[in-house]
């Protein structure tokens, strides 16, 4: 399976922080906001990346991560010259998808829980067209909102509807087989003007192709567009890493447990930040690491 990060849009929401700056180079608590998809790609396996952004703000995720080779990764680049959907990335990344399933996932959402890699394996490992992911949220009518049956049978996908059927948001994390592509470049614009992503989604479910896995109690989802969503999450992955010693979204340590890299390259990464929390952590988690195989 390979990936997509979509990390576009001006970030009109955020402004003045997004005045001269990506909102997915934005910090959320004590790393960018990018390292938070970048992870769940991770954690679902993904070692291919293609990280799609505007020709503003490309080149600062260039030096930012370059060519992903620190942690095992092999990251490209592409723009999305003006923000027109979420389903123009699908073909955006037509050449790099290839015959290959896809994971496709925004840029500003973070997911976590104990749960939540297991959730991941199992939607890849099951994935038979399109695997969405659904949150319970208050104002369902933000989102596209999709509807279950009692036997948690997927029967509809609705986009930003005046009366949801549910209050079940479609999160920002997408799975689909090769043949995404074929049916991304036959969605016709919407109203606003844009591929909807939903569009796609319901393309697959009219073939009965389509899953909805509710991410439930246990599982953290935020995305975000807010500056109070923004600030939000920033709290949450404080309080958890300063309770629990553990670290969300640490791209070296999801690398060295995934085995993209190994401890002692993951101590050197660490030792290329000396002086902070961040990179300390790191060496400490390589050092973990070597003493539960010496073990």
């Amino acid at each position: 399976m390979k990936g997509i990060i979509l990390a576009g849009g001006s970030g009109t929401r955020l402004r003045p922080l997004t005045g001269a700056l990506s909102k997915q180079l934005l910090p959320v608590y004590d790393k960018p906001m990018i390292y938070y998809p970048l992870s769940v790609l991770m954690l679902a396996g993904v070692r291919e990346i293609l990280l799609i952004s505007t020709p503003t703000h490309s080149e600062m995720f260039r030096n930012m991560l370059g060519d992903g080779t620190r942690v095992g990764l092999r990251i490209e680049y592409a723009i999305q010259h003006e923000p027109k959907g979420i389903a123009e990335a699908l073909i955006i990344g037509a050449d790099f998808i290839g015959d290959d399933q896809v994971a496709l996932v925004l840029g500003d959402n973070i997911f976590h829980g104990p749960q939540f890699a297991k959730i991941l394996d199992d939607s890849v490992r099951e994935l038979d067209g399109c695997a969405l992911f659904g949150y319970r949220v208050k104002a369902p009518e933000r989102y596209a909102v999709g509807e279950l049956d009692d036997a948690e049978r997927l029967l509809s996908l609705e986009e930003k509807p005046a009366r949801p059927r549910s209050d079940l948001a479609v999160t920002g994390l997408y799975m689909y087989d090769s043949d995404v592509v074929g049916i991304a470049k036959n969605v016709s614009p919407s109203a606003r003007g844009e591929l909807e992503i939903t569009d796609v989604n319901r393309a697959y479910l009219a073939q009965g192709r389509a899953r909805l896995t509710e991410l439930g109690r246990g599982i953290v989802w935020v995305d975000m567009g807010t500056h109070e969503s923004l600030l939000h999450a920033s709290q949450y992955v404080q309080l958890v890493e300063q309770w629990q010693g553990e670290r969300i979204a640490c791209v070296e340590e999801v690398a060295l447990h995934k085995g993209f890299i190994t401890a002692e390259q993951c101590h050197r990464l660490g030792e290329e930040m000396p002086g902070t929390a961040y990179g300390r952590y790191v060496r400490e988690t390589a050092s973990r690491h070597e003493i539960v195989l010496s073990a």
